[in-house]
């Protein structure tokens, strides 16, 4: 699997940091269209202490983080240089299905695709796998703001 982006190419483009950075690599990528994304679960990260002892699983609101983190890196490349100065903000999440648990020990490919992009809204269809089953599901959107404005 050929790495498109590494960790610090990913850091270049995504404001986030440990432990809410959720993507170690892009594998795969076509301007404006797709792009793929690995994240290496391990039971090292900070969440798995609370959600389950016992039973860790990640918990599905970061899988769908870490989808909305692949759209924002697709939107991002996507863009001009106007808007790469600010930051993507993840919009809304429809039609989220949770398949089968994610464990420590896996890794989670996340497929994004394009559907669209209407007046700096982006929408994404998005889905995570493991082991080439469907974990998780669903429909995003994202835009980008200024970091000032909030």
């Amino acid at each position: 699997m050929e790495t498109v982006f590494d960790i610090n190419e990913i850091m270049k483009i995504l404001p986030h940091r440990y432990p809410f950075l959720l993507v170690d690599r892009i594998v795969e990528h076509v301007p404006g269209e797709r792009i793929v994304g690995i994240k290496n679960v391990t039971i090292n990260e900070p969440f798995f202490q609370g959600h389950f002892p016992g039973h860790p699983i990640m918990p599905g609101v970061l899988i769908v983080e870490a989808m909305a983190q692949v759209g924002g890196i697709l939107a991002y490349m996507a863009s001009d240089d106007e808007v790469r100065k600010k930051v993507c903000y993840f919009a809304s999440i429809d039609n989220v299905k949770f398949r089968k648990p994610v464990l420590p020990g896996d890794q989670l490919r996340i497929e994004v695709t394009a559907t669209g992009c209407k007046r700096g809204i982006w929408c994404f269809s998005a889905k995570a796998i493991v082991k080439g089953k469907v974990t998780t599901e669903a429909e995003l959107k994202a835009t980008f703001a200024d970091k000032d404005r909030l």
